[in-house]
């Protein structure tokens, strides 16, 4: 019982802790050229949050896979090699059947391969954990990551362009602000955003 009980604590930790605990951009800071360079928009933003989701739970499976017939000097490249086969799959897919988003995201989707993120995890739990630890640890991951770049993306937009998800919610008098569509929006907002989670973070430890 006990057993039973320590592995569903497992599973849900694994789960849920990419969302916050150990979320990639807001407190790892890691893998964050994505957060400055493609969150302009919603759109795009969760379009790379998905891609990084299917890479991170494919690259996890297949490196918990052979987890155990890793040899220390093969690790790295075993890795890569993995994490580059579903890489490719991801932005084959986007050039087939979303050609314009795959044009907005450029050559952001295809350095996905050597994305911070993706190297931990597989360092971190795939190379140590069984396939099921290491799906939960990528849907969490990716989605700690995907809800990151959304949340700037959203900012940016709405205060960019007065919309959301190309919606328009503010009112016609509104004054778009260009800055947000410049690279110095996407660093203010996102220190803005650090020192929020930070505030958050100190707040429910004290």
């Amino acid at each position: 019982m006990a057993e039973s009980s320590t592995a569903k604590i497992d599973y849900l930790s694994a789960l849920t802790a990419g969302l916050w605990k150990e979320n990639p951009t807001f407190r790892l800071l890691i893998g964050m050229c994505p957060p400055l360079a493609v969150t302009t928009a919603v759109k795009p933003a969760l379009t790379m949050g998905l891609c990084v989701i299917f890479v991170l739970v494919c690259s996890n499976v297949a490196i918990s896979l052979m987890r155990n017939l890793l040899k220390p000097h093969l690790r790295i490249i075993m890795f890569t090699l993995s994490i580059a086969a579903f890489v490719t799959i991801a932005d084959l897919y986007l050039r087939a059947f979303s050609p314009k988003m795959s044009e907005a995201l450029g050559a952001y989707v295809p350095l996905i391969i050597v994305n911070c993120i993706i190297i931990f995890r597989a360092e971190a739990c795939a190379s140590k954990c069984n396939v099921w630890v290491s799906i939960l640890d990528g849907i969490g991951s990716g989605t700690g990551f995907t809800l990151a770049l959304c949340v700037l993306a959203g900012i940016r937009e709405i205060l960019a362009a007065g919309t959301f998800f190309d919606y328009r919610v503010m009112p016609k008098a509104f004054v778009p602000w260009a800055a947000m569509q410049m690279p110095v929006g996407a660093f203010v907002t996102l220190g803005l955003l650090l020192g929020l989670a930070t505030l958050i973070t100190t707040k429910r430890a004290d």
